[in-house]
């Protein structure tokens, strides 16, 4: 059997909405009454977080001050994954015909990713993704868990996956982060980066996967050879 494990947000999902919103709502929270500040454009935005910019910077960039950058990144951690921002989230094109590819091909799928389960429940349902992904095959962390660091909290899920799945005779992973391509390679399985998520090459580049491609649809070919 050969196995395909993907990250949820980035392959499947578009986060970069909600995660504009939030950036919007916390630079309103934050600026001072009649301070002029600039906020960025998605676009702007979107590339600053693909290329791992860290939020106080991008704070900063905006025209806070280093007070208001901390209030702005303790906002922003308190909102961004919260129910009322999940309703901007969107599948990233083609998406779902690659999932149906990889399902007719045969491949057992699995969907890893640092959503808490109700993050998760809430597009599997909205999306009707369950036909891909039945509960046996989600692997995301509880709603109480304590989150330290993404590419630490991943290798674990992954652990937590080989240990209760059925053996494979192959195995990929497919991420857009640098917790997908750690997660992948401390368990030794192969790892494809897509773009179509919130890294660029560049920092994909950085952690080394196997291969890179542009999103979802392109691994197929890729993990049937």
């Amino acid at each position: 059997m050969l196995r395909l494990i993907t990250d949820f947000d980035g392959p499947i999902m578009d986060v970069s909405e909600r995660y504009y919103r939030v950036y919007q709502l916390c630079l309103q929270k934050t600026r001072y009454p009649e301070q002029a500040v600039t906020e960025l454009s998605k676009a702007e935005f979107w590339e600053l977080k693909r290329s791992h910019t860290a939020e106080k910077y991008i704070a900063l960039k905006s025209g806070l001050d280093e007070q208001q950058s901390q209030k702005f990144t303790q906002i922003r951690k308190q909102t961004v994954h919260t129910e009322p921002y999940f309703q901007y989230d969107s599948l990233v094109p083609g998406a779902i015909e690659a999932l149906t590819t990889v399902q007719q091909a045969g491949i057992d799928l699995v969907v890893m990713t640092m959503r808490r389960v109700r993050e998760l429940d809430y597009a599997i349902n909205k999306y009707d993704l369950s036909k891909f992904f039945p509960e046996n095959r989600r692997y995301c962390l509880s709603n109480d868990y304590v989150k330290t660091r993404d590419i630490e909290d991943k290798p674990l899920l992954m652990a937590r996956a080989l240990a209760e799945l059925p053996p494979a005779a192959d195995t990929w992973m497919v991420g857009d982060t640098e917790a997908d391509i750690t997660a992948a390679k401390t368990h030794g399985i192969k790892v494809i980066g897509v773009e179509s998520g919130i890294r660029d090459r560049t920092q994909l580049e950085l952690y080394q996967p196997d291969l890179i491609v542009k999103d979802l649809s392109a691994t197929l070919k890729i993990i049937r050879k």
